[in-house]
């Protein structure tokens, strides 16, 4: 299983999710594009946060200086993103992909991150409650279901049940769980949260 975790915009708690259904499925890791941070990237943390002996952390297949838009960052380092360039590690693993930013994050002047999602993908949308965030969540979903994949979203942060119930109706996404706000992520606090995601995650 390949499962693709994108963001409705930047600091929605994408790579605690990652992190989380990495653990929950021993599953290997890979973020194609890092931009910024390479001391401490989300392959960094993602690592520091998982507990289990199975899962490989697989290369960047580019890891950028500045942490900006993908194809800012890549301008700045002289270089040009080519999708061509972005070959998925091999393995007979689970893999977790996490993007960058939201869907249409460019990466050049052609392509976004919604362009690395593959027919074979299943997609987990992070969503964070903020004003705005039913609509950037429902545009996500909206853009996503262009491609045909299976959907499913994570809600981060606390509960909001009737924002989360006008996103679930209106888009038919399957409800994965629920990431509260917690004092701080450490390993112990994902294993918790791989437990109870781990079921269905295997069934979705």
């Amino acid at each position: 299983m390949k499962l693709f975790i994108t963001g409705i915009s930047t600091e929605v708690g994408k790579t605690v999710a990652s992190a989380i259904v990495v653990e929950a499925l021993q599953a290997d890791y890979w973020k194609p594009i890092q931009a910024g941070d390479l001391d401490n990237s989300d392959s960094h943390k993602v690592e520091s946060l998982i507990s289990n002996d199975k899962t490989v952390i697989h290369p960047n297949s580019y890891a950028l200086n500045t942490p900006m838009s993908p194809h800012a960052a890549a301008e700045i380092d002289g270089v040009t993103i080519d999708l061509d360039a972005i070959v998925p590690p091999i393995t007979e693993n689970h893999l977790v992909i996490e993007g960058a930013g939201g869907l249409l994050v460019p990466l050049n002047d052609s392509d976004t991150i919604f362009d690395l999602i593959q027919p074979d993908h299943k997609v987990i949308v992070v969503s964070r409650h903020y004003l705005g965030s039913i609509n950037h969540t429902l545009l996500t979903i909206e853009k996503l279901q262009q491609k045909e994949v299976q959907i499913g979203i994570i809600f981060s942060g606390d509960e909001h049940p009737t924002t989360e119930a006008i996103i679930l109706k209106k888009t038919g996404a399957v409800f994965l769980g629920r990431i509260n706000e917690e004092t701080k992520f450490d390993q112990k606090t994902v294993k918790k949260y791989a437990d109870k995601f781990r079921a269905v995650l295997l069934s979705f």
